[in-house]
């Protein structure tokens, strides 16, 4: 395909995911504050929009507790700095088996499976401008985890999302996740044009090259908004490929703790590298307010508790 350079590029920080990193670096952040704090280091160095897990304030394991979204998103929304509030809407769908011989019960102590309202309740509490909506189950690199998004809970939470006039950003993992995005779009469940975010190097979905890369991106059609990341040490090339490719920028402790070899870094460290990248290759980092104007987003307050 022919490459069509973004001039004008959006961030987004990813803060600290659902991993399980906190012990592997200090700065993932895991209370309220810490993230809020984060997110608005973040929003300074360049970021537009920030993607927010919560995590146990206690122990830092990834959680689903609205009490800690509604003090997080109020901290944020208070603060003096702009920047759009994108939520994960992917917990809740994680499904460990037993094992090889013995797959029934299941681990119930690592198995999460909700269903939609609930793993939307923190987002028709907090009413962010966007969150996300994977497009499909995949093995990740744990033995007997899947992650599971089935057709019907897609279906079910992309017509909630859409309900709450939310933006959905449709997370990618492999081409056959935006093979159903379109679908979801031509039945009518979300609307066109779509923002998609493409996943790339987290196993088992799209492998980490260039070439399934600008599969992807050719799979994406030309009218809607694209954002692209990778992992570990492949996430400062990949700022430079999405922009090479004509796509936007995620960066962030979710996808990676590092700097460099043995140099721990910050979301905001993260950030301002990427923002070099992209004024480096000629493109302009653009604002909180001019992506909401790019992508017909508002501000809206939350649900009173």
């Amino acid at each position: 395909m022919p490459l069509a350079m973004s001039q004008d590029v959006f961030l987004t920080a990813a803060l600290t995911g659902s991993g399980a990193t906190q012990d592997r670096s200090p700065h993932v952040p895991r209370s309220p504050d810490d993230i809020a704090e984060s997110a608005i280091a973040a929003a300074r160095a360049g970021a537009a929009i920030v993607h927010i897990h919560v995590r146990d304030p206690e122990t830092g394991a990834p959680s689903r507790r609205l009490d800690l979204y509604r003090a997080v998103t109020e901290r944020i929304r208070a603060a003096d700095v702009d920047m759009v509030l994108n939520l994960t809407a992917g917990m809740g769908g994680d499904l460990v088996f037993g094992g090889p011989e013995t797959p029934l019960p299941l681990n119930a102590a690592a198995t999460d499976i909700i269903g939609a309202s609930a793993r939307l309740a923190h987002i028709a509490a907090c009413r962010p401008e966007i969150c996300t909506l994977d497009c499909g189950t995949m093995n990740f690199a744990e033995a007997d985890y899947v992650m599971t998004n089935t057709p019907g809970m897609r279906r079910a939470m992309g017509a909630e999302i859409t309900r709450l006039g939310v933006r959905p950003e449709i997370e990618a993992f492999d081409t056959g996740h935006l093979w159903f995005a379109k679908t979801l779009v031509e039945e009518g469940v979300l609307t066109a044009p779509a923002l998609v975010q493409l996943c790339m190097g987290v196993p088992w979905g799209a492998p980490n090259d260039l070439r399934t890369f600008l599969a992807m991106v050719d799979a994406v059609p030309q009218d809607w908004t694209w954002s692209a990341f990778s992992l570990g040490r492949a996430q400062m090339p990949y700022v430079a490929a999405a922009v090479l490719a004509g796509g936007h920028v995620r960066v962030g402790l979710e996808d990676n703790l590092s700097l460099a070899r043995g140099v721990l870094a910050t979301n905001a460290d993260l950030v301002a590298r990427a923002v070099g990248v992209i004024e480096g290759m000629g493109a302009r980092v653009l604002g909180p307010a001019a992506v909401r104007e790019r992508l017909g987003l508002s501000k809206r307050a939350p649900v009173a508790a």
